[in-house]
């Protein structure tokens, strides 16, 4: 895994989203350029289609969730969408399982005021949805909490 470095996430907040307000809805949108590692995250009340690269989609979706009466936060990545070989999709998969622990450390680090008004949001589950065409990548995940996401921000 890649580690995280706060200089290279630039963070933006839209649709009436601000640090704090509203938690539902919230939805994340994480993408990266791979010329220069730079992350780039998006916190608005809608996913920022505009900044999903259609061809690669190696975007990072998230958002909160009330299910029974308990706080989740929702992950979704797209493995193939039917655009890549097993081969390929294999690949994917792998890259998505080990940088995503980035993906969330910089998703907490980038609305942190957030996290830091409602202390229990580190506390929620986080579900991660891995998407594919392909049955033995497509499944659901419980990925633990914030909490448990070793978080070095050096």
């Amino acid at each position: 895994m890649s580690k995280f470095n706060p200089e290279k996430l630039f963070v933006q907040y839209r649709n009436g989203v601000t640090t704090t307000q509203p938690v539902i809805p919230r939805r994340y949108t994480l993408t990266h350029s791979d010329e220069t590692g730079d992350l780039f995250l998006t916190i608005g009340n809608e996913y920022a289609w505009d900044k999903v690269n259609t061809k690669m989609r190696d975007e990072v979706l998230g958002e909160w969730i009330v299910n029974g009466g308990c706080l989740y936060f929702y992950v979704y990545v797209y493995i193939d969408q039917g655009e890549y070989s097993q081969n390929a999709a294999t690949k994917r998969n792998e890259v998505f399982r080990r940088e995503l622990p980035l993906a969330l450390t910089a998703i907490r680090y980038g609305d942190r005021l957030l996290f830091n008004k409602y202390a229990y949001l580190d506390c929620a589950t986080i579900i991660v949805n891995f998407i594919s065409t392909y049955p033995q990548f497509a499944r659901q995940e419980n990925w633990g909490n914030f909490s448990s996401l070793s978080m070095s921000f050096d």
